[in-house]
């Protein structure tokens, strides 16, 4: 099945890098009693589990999921729907519910997730975005070494800045992910230079990874997608945002409309699975993060640059590895899919997804379909040819994925010999 290659980076990898799985096992310990005290102090029962029709007023599952999330992220309120589409989609409900026409978003971690640019209408144009509604945009290019430029972010804070967007994760680019203590600094550093100035955080992929979460450390708001880190891999859809009253409210004139909110809007997925989600979430991203440190000592074994290192301290799940040459990310991507659970019969390709100026491929043998909180791996047709791995709802699949990957790339390069 794998080869002598194959086994023997794997033991070493394992070697390497088995001091490290400690720290996530205990992160996990510790924010499982805050799911669980939340849940606790919300006094969940299994009426709220219910679906809901129509309106959907006085929806008493909604907004006991609403009330724990809040309690869970350390925020004053919580919205909570499978009505998002997506986490662009819940970030993009942010946006479109807090600017207004002549008010300035700046990008403070350079240029945002491609499907983001799509949505802020600069770089990549298109109708309905933000430039066409008159917000304008600044973007603060990067260090060379991937941090905040704090000198170029000074001189785009100006009087027009209504939002700061810091997005959390390295998206499809080779930075470093942010931690919650470096959010931190970024959110005052702002907040002297703008008291007003609100800080948005996209948390996507970041949730429970640490012990704190941005709006514990100068959020104003944040958001994120269920079908990543916080459903746990059991919720079907839908996406979160978190923070500030009035902002969260904004934004829910957005998703519904004004003078309705977050008042309706029907439960027509179990509630169940949001709260089991929930629940099970810190042990599952726990699992995802073990991947991800095994898979990057073990593609190093193998000769190949993996971002974050094994020992380095991580912000998100996702692992990010060079692969150089197009063909590596088509074989890699095709590797993953053979060891998912659903549809392994399937090889993926390189494709025009919509939202991506470049073509995409993704391998996402998932029970919920794009749920990047399960196993799945993508990346765009660009140089450096970079994949970038996430989740996994066991350490076990995460192993035998990170193989599958590798034999993969191995018989490749067999071929070409």
């Amino acid at each position: 099945m794998f080869s002598k290659k194959i086994l023997a980076a794997k033991e070493a990898a394992i070697k390497k890098c088995a001091s490290y799985f400690a720290g996530p096992d205990a992160v996990a310990e510790k924010n499982t009693l805050k799911v669980l005290d939340a849940m606790r102090e919300a006094k969940v029962a299994a009426v709220h589990f219910n679906t809901s029709t129509g309106y959907a007023y006085d929806d008493i599952g909604r907004e006991k999921l609403e009330q724990v999330y809040a309690h869970v992220f350390k925020a004053p309120s919580a919205l909570v729907r499978t009505h998002f589409v997506s986490g662009t989609h819940t970030l993009a409900t942010v946006l479109f519910g807090i600017l207004r026409p002549g008010d300035e978003l700046v990008s403070v971690m350079g240029a945002p997730y491609d499907t983001m640019r799509t949505v802020i209408g600069y770089e990549n144009p298109s109708k309905g975005s933000l430039k066409e509604f008159g917000i304008g945009y600044k973007e603060v290019p990067l260090k060379e070494d991937g941090r905040v430029n704090y000198e170029a972010l000074q001189k785009s804070i100006g009087a027009k800045t209504k939002m700061a967007l810091i997005q959390r994760s390295r998206g499809y680019s080779m930075r470093p992910t942010l931690t919650v203590s470096e959010i931190g600094e970024i959110c005052a550093f702002i907040k002297r230079l703008k008291s007003d100035c609100i800080c948005f955080v996209d948390n996507c992929y970041g949730e429970f990874i640490e012990e704190q979460e941005p709006i514990e450390v100068g959020a104003d708001i944040m958001a994120g997608s269920l079908i990543k880190n916080p459903g746990g891999g059991l919720a079907p859809t839908g996406g979160y945002i978190v923070g500030r009253e009035d902002l969260v409210e904004l934004s829910s004139y957005r998703l519904t409309s004004p003078g309705m909110g977050a008042e309706l809007g029907a439960s027509l997925a179990n509630n169940r699975l949001l709260f089991q989600g929930l629940f099970l979430a810190p042990h599952v991203v726990a699992q995802a993060v073990k991947s991800a440190i095994f898979a990057a000592a073990f593609f190093a074994e193998l000769g190949y640059k993996a971002a974050p290192l094994y020992s380095e301290k991580r912000g998100d799940i996702i692992q990010a590895i060079e692969l150089e040459k197009p063909e590596n990310l088509v074989a890699f991507c095709q590797g993953i899919q053979k060891y998912s659970p659903v549809d392994s019969y399937v090889s993926p390709e390189p494709w025009d997804m919509p939202g991506y100026s470049d073509q995409v491929i993704m391998a996402a043998g998932t029970f919920v379909q794009g749920a990047s909180i399960e196993l799945s791996a993508d990346g765009p047709m660009r140089a450096p040819y970079s994949v970038y791995m996430q989740g996994a709802l066991t350490f076990e699949h995460g192993v035998l994925a990170a193989m599958g990957a590798a034999q993969e790339l191995e018989n490749i390069k067999n071929k070409a010999l």
